[in-house]
């Protein structure tokens, strides 16, 4: 039993943020009732390739975007833009615990889908909108994108190598970084409103917001700026406020060192047979180093020139000095400790049996997290699931008119 079992899900999202945040709560144990287009489905089905092989190693029209963030949940395909599709979505509502919807603000009341309306019908719903820009505001009516988000939140304006160095410039985060965090707070958020209505009985609207939750992550360098008034740069694979805290080029590869006390860059200096620096007086002080950060940052360079990577990182591990390899995803998901951690899954797909997914983080002592179900086709669950809240001829009379699919 998952520590959210018993608690059912209507997820009305598509793409990463509404997903992501859904598929958090499958794994915990909700029942997660994805409602998806007839025939089309989460856009991101179609975001390919790569495609999932099937057993006899052909490409199916299962993206692995659409994989990432939709494991443990039941694909139900209804029209919403129809009367009977809006009102299937009214009946399950009242049986439903939680609503998760990332329409534009506003958009689903036309179709008696917003959280004044359903709230009516189920006063306890927990209703979870994420948007771009949230429910109010001069941009709540405007659609939200991660890459746009990023910029707009001050992110990349901070990542990237130096303005002065070759290359530098405004970079996005490799990955959908305001729709993965949006997702991660959408989840603690619903968590949050099902505790609060234990106490009172009633549901709420969460309302949340890729901008929010980027200006949010700003975190230590937003708090940099609000105390000193000087505005943030980008410090590339540096760190801002600790020094030395990034990469460094070795004979062959590169590696990351993490210093973070003096106490530690003293261990660092002994381990590479540079113990002059460390009795150095503009180096013997995080605050010193940051002040000289680029007299000590060329010395150490110069250094790690004469050695490999492993080299350096294996001295240096071995005074629990924070070091480590830049690992790509094959030597990432091929690590020991991954592995231990059971971050790669194994789980049976409809398409293939042999299937592998990326497992949860959350690790809790008594309810720990279930994989019940790999990512649905879409469709698959229609019949089973809305068998619940429809007769058999209500089913045929839906199918007959496509408004209810089943693949």
């Amino acid at each position: 039993m998952g520590a959210l079992t018993g608690y059912r899900v209507l997820d009305l999202s598509r793409i990463l943020a509404g997903p992501w945040c859904s598929q958090i709560l499958a794994d915990l144990g909700a029942e997660v009732i994805k409602i998806e287009k007839p025939q089309h489905g989460d856009d991101t089905r179609k975001w390919g390739p790569p495609w999932l092989k099937d057993n006899a190693g052909n490409d199916t029209r299962e993206s692995a975007y659409y994989l990432s963030a939709n494991r443990g949940k039941h694909s139900v395909a209804v029209d919403l833009s129809t009367p009977e599709g809006q009102a299937l979505i009214q009946k399950m509502v009242i049986e439903s615990d939680v609503l998760i919807e990332n329409y534009k603000a506003g958009s689903l009341k036309k179709y008696g889908l917003d959280y004044e309306s359903l709230s009516q019908l189920n006063p306890k719903l927990v209703y979870c909108s994420i948007t771009g820009f949230g429910q109010h505001g001069p941009r709540a009516a405007e659609p939200g994108y991660d890459f746009i988000i990023q910029g707009m939140g001050g992110m990349m304006s901070v990542t990237g190598e130096r303005d002065d160095l070759p290359g530098g410039g405004p970079q996005k985060a490799g990955l959908a970084f305001a729709d993965l965090t949006t997702g991660l707070y959408a989840a603690i958020a619903i968590q949050a409103a099902l505790l609060s209505r234990e106490k009172t009985g009633e549901g709420q609207h969460v309302d949340m917001a890729l901008l929010d939750t980027q200006v949010a992550s700003l975190s230590v360098l937003a708090m940099n700026y609000l105390t000193s008034d000087n505005i943030p740069g980008r410090f590339g694979n540096a760190h801002a406020n600790i020094v030395p805290y990034q990469v460094f080029k070795a004979k062959t590869g590169e590696f990351i060192i993490a210093c973070g006390n003096d106490q530690q860059f003293k261990a660092l200096c002994r381990s590479i047979e540079r113990a002059d620096l460390a009795e150095d007086s503009r180096f013997e002080t995080n605050a010193g180093r940051v002040i000289h950060r680029e007299i000590i940052t060329d010395l150490l360079q110069q250094h790690f020139y004469t050695q490999a990577a492993e080299f350096w990182v294996d001295r240096i591990h071995a005074v629990n000095v924070p070091v480590g390899m830049i690992n790509n995803l094959k030597q990432t998901l091929e690590e020991p400790q991954v592995i231990v951690r059971d971050m790669v899954i194994d789980m049976p797909h409809t398409l293939r049996k042999d299937y592998r997914s990326i497992g949860s983080p959350i690790k809790l002592s008594k309810t720990p997290v279930q994989y019940q179900k790999a990512p649905p086709c879409l469709g698959e669950d229609t019949d089973q699931i809305l068998r619940k809240f429809l007769s058999t001829e209500e089913l045929a009379q839906l199918k007959s008119k496509g408004i209810i699919q089943q693949s």
